[in-house]
């Protein structure tokens, strides 16, 4: 398939088609039309088809998708397909709760070290991996075939971590800390701004309540006008 420019749009969709075929093969589901997949992702089926023929479309027409096939195609495009070695740097209660989370293994990212500066937690095992001193990181990136560390350290802490982990051969940081990281063409970086999500929920959350209350007021004046107009009862509750 000739190289093509693909949308950052594109790119954070295809996470959820692979979620969304994943919940369909636990249903034995084995095809689906771009149509009903449409219905489950809230994404209008000309949208998928756009999506999806960018790598190549991967349906027939009359048949719609073959559920497997296609979950096994998009892992591939997300490279989940391959084993990727990671760390985390920051054992703290978000650092720790990464490190539980047995999905990651299932999609490839094998953690194979976690790291902090806090002397206390040296040595505790979580998930059988020992927690080791940030002192020990170059050695250990030096001998391990490392691809993503993940950042959960404070702010004042993260862009000096970031250097470290730059100059010592790593190309993607998965980055927690509440500050935005520059690094080099060649390293990815993927800010998560917890905060910020939290955020944009409170601003629908305040639109929802806002609307809510206009059509609230609305109501009220139609029904005030309705029986201003000699209307009660039955009349004025059709009206409104």
């Amino acid at each position: 398939m000739e190289a093509k420019e693909i949308s950052k749009a594109v790119i954070k969709r295809l996470p959820r088609y692979y979620r969304y075929l994943g919940e369909l093969m636990e249903e034995n589901v084995e095809r689906i039309s771009s149509n009903d997949l449409s219905k489950k992702m809230h994404v209008t089926a000309s949208q998928i088809r756009q999506d999806l023929n960018n790598f190549g479309g991967f349906g027939q027409q009359g048949y719609g998708y073959n559920v497997r096939y296609l979950y096994t195609e998009i892992g591939k495009i997300l490279g989940l397909d391959t084993v990727h070695p990671m760390i985390i740097l920051g054992a703290g209660n978000l650092g720790q709760a990464l490190a539980n989370y047995v999905d990651f293994e299932k999609r490839g990212f094998k953690l194979v070290g976690i790291f902090d500066v806090n002397p206390v937690l040296e040595g505790i095992a979580v998930r059988g991996i020992e927690i080791q001193m940030l002192s020990d990181l170059p050695l250990f990136l030096k001998e391990n075939e490392v691809e993503i560390a993940i950042l959960t350290l404070p702010k004042n802490k993260a862009k000096e971590m970031a250097k470290i982990l730059i100059d010592n051969g790593i190309k993607a940081i998965w980055n927690f800390a509440h500050t935005d990281l520059d690094a080099p063409e060649d390293v990815i970086v993927e800010n998560v701004h917890l905060s910020e999500s939290l955020m944009a929920l409170s601003y629908n959350l305040s639109q929802y309540r806002n609307e809510h209350k206009e059509n609230k007021e609305k109501k009220s004046k139609r029904t005030a006008a309705c029986l201003a107009e000699g209307f009660t009862g039955d009349r004025a509750a059709v009206l409104h």
